[in-house]
């Protein structure tokens, strides 16, 4: 495939194949041709708002057909936009505005009327309407920023991760491959657009002429609703975080029904799947692939394992594969250390921070497998240290969730000093039969040192989890009565 900017997908995809579905939103689907045609009118009305190459423009609304035609819209000119979820807090919605210089930011009516800074400059999606002819598209050099990611900083404040059209054309090639993707596919599209997930479901599609079906955010975490949306929308490319996959399997009755007939690859990333859980839905649909993907937002996908039959017997977490999108993975200490990233889909940099420069250093701890396969560990930034020992709570994590009771799982430390003590929060598969803390006990020494046996046990619902539907450690904190 030749690398074109991305704003070009589409509109290769409308001359190709005009009259094929794009986009699936509820009731509505609009073909290749007519998101064109909404790109077009969109492009003309932010320009005559003043919107130039290299401007910001913010999105803060819920998945819609015209959320994503405004974002071809942008591409179009050379502007970047920034997706926000719609969940966010308007007082977020400034920051980042603020962060960025945002130039316009475009919402709907009832979000519009929260904004009070007079810094931001907004207009409502019915307010993009003109009758200026359709602006000449800007083709921006590949190296060029293309979207901003904004993920929670360490220090509280947004942190805006910028990716470049190659960085993103990077990944959507090699996983179009990896998938075997063509134009006759329909991805479900589970991510919020401001998670790096959301950059398959779309550009995946775009790239080869496929559909996306966009799940709302009202849906995202509704395991019935989900289920149906899998199994009645002829869906063939399932990805979300795994915890999604749970909340189906657990609550929607997902293994209950027959294996979905047209689909045909589900993937999951974004933080580790429960082995017990894994299998069951790797032996309950054995004529689905199914990948585990791994990467951080500032390098998109980087790593990546096929789930088989040949893992079914297995007791911890699978491995995160080997590298992908043609990263260069290496370990540092080499063989069990952090993953440090290199290749054409590491980030620009961080909006407002000095450009990055070189490969980067992700956080995340892995050791390499006698297949030359690497295993997750966990956080670098989670290694704590209990009884005189530096250790790792996702080591502890990946033991306890092989444990036939357990559903899910956080571990973490209560005290400090001598009283430090390992604590673990478990959501047991069966609430009618949950798991002691004595049994526990005798399965992880079964496979760990002494010093990694939990000493406290606490049973939960659910855990709490992010807008993206990962572990809230911040908010498992405070939930324990942790500082």
């Amino acid at each position: 495939m030749t690398a074109v900017p991305l704003a070009e997908l589409v509109i290769a995809a409308a001359a190709r194949t005009p009259a094929a579905p794009a986009v699936h939103c509820g009731p509505v689907t609009v073909s290749y041709r007519e998101l064109d045609d909404m790109a077009r009118g969109y492009t003309a009305a932010l320009v005559e708002l003043g919107v130039a190459p290299g401007d910001r423009v913010l999105i803060w609304a819920e998945k819609s057909v015209e959320v994503i035609a405004v974002m071809q819209a942008a591409l179009r000119i050379g502007a970047i936009y920034v997706p926000l979820a719609p969940a966010n807090p308007a007082a977020r919605v400034e920051l980042i505005a603020d962060s960025c210089s945002a130039t316009l930011l475009v919402t709907d009516a009832a979000r519009a009327s929260r904004i009070s800074s007079p810094r931001t400059r907004s207009v409502e999606f019915a307010a993009l309407r003109t009758n200026a002819p359709a602006a000449e598209c800007h083709r921006p050099d590949l190296d060029d920023p293309a979207y901003i990611l904004f993920t929670s900083g360490s220090t509280g404040a947004p942190k805006g991760v910028c990716l470049s059209h190659r960085n993103a054309l990077a990944f959507v090639e090699w996983a179009v491959a990896a998938t075997g993707l063509v134009a006759a596919d329909r991805l479900a599209n589970h991510a919020p657009f401001n998670f790096d997930l959301s950059v398959f479901d779309l550009y995946g599609a775009f790239r080869t002429g496929a559909a996306v079906d966009l799940i709302t955010s009202d849906q995202a975490y509704a395991a019935d609703v989900l289920v149906e949306f899998l199994c009645d929308r002829a869906i063939t490319v399932w990805y979300s975080v795994p915890s999604a996959l749970q909340l189906m399997m657990r609550y929607g009755a997902l293994l209950h029904r027959a294996e979905p007939q047209l689909l045909r690859t589900c993937v999951f990333a974004g933080e580790p799947f429960p082995i017990a859980d894994l299998l069951s839905l790797r032996t309950a649909w054995p004529n689905v692939r199914m990948f585990n993907w791994y990467g951080p937002t500032e390098t998109n996908v980087c790593a990546s394992y096929e789930v088989t039959a040949r893992d079914l017997t297995r007791e911890r977490a699978v491995p995160i594969g080997v590298a992908a999108s043609r990263a260069q993975l290496t370990l540092d200490p080499a063989d069990e250390g952090e993953i440090v990233v290199d290749g054409p889909t590491v980030m620009l940099g961080y909006w407002g921070l000095p450009p990055h420069r070189g490969p980067y250093r992700t956080g995340d701890l892995a050791r390499n497998n006698d297949a030359g396969q690497l295993e997750y560990i966990g956080r670098r930034d989670a290694m704590v240290k209990v009884r005189g020992h530096r250790l790792e709570l996702g080591d502890v994590e990946s033991v306890l969730l092989a444990h036939p009771a357990v559903a899910a799982v956080a571990a973490t430390v209560l005290g400090t000093g001598l009283d430090a003590r390992l604590h673990a929060v478990v959501v047991p598969h069966d609430s009618d039969a949950p798991p002691t803390l004595l049994a526990l006990k005798a399965h992880c020494a079964a496979q760990l040192p002494t010093y990694l046996l939990i000493d406290s046990l606490s049973l939960v619902d659910e855990l709490p989890r992010t807008a993206n539907g990962k572990l809230d450690r911040t908010e498992l904190a405070a939930a324990q009565g942790l500082p």
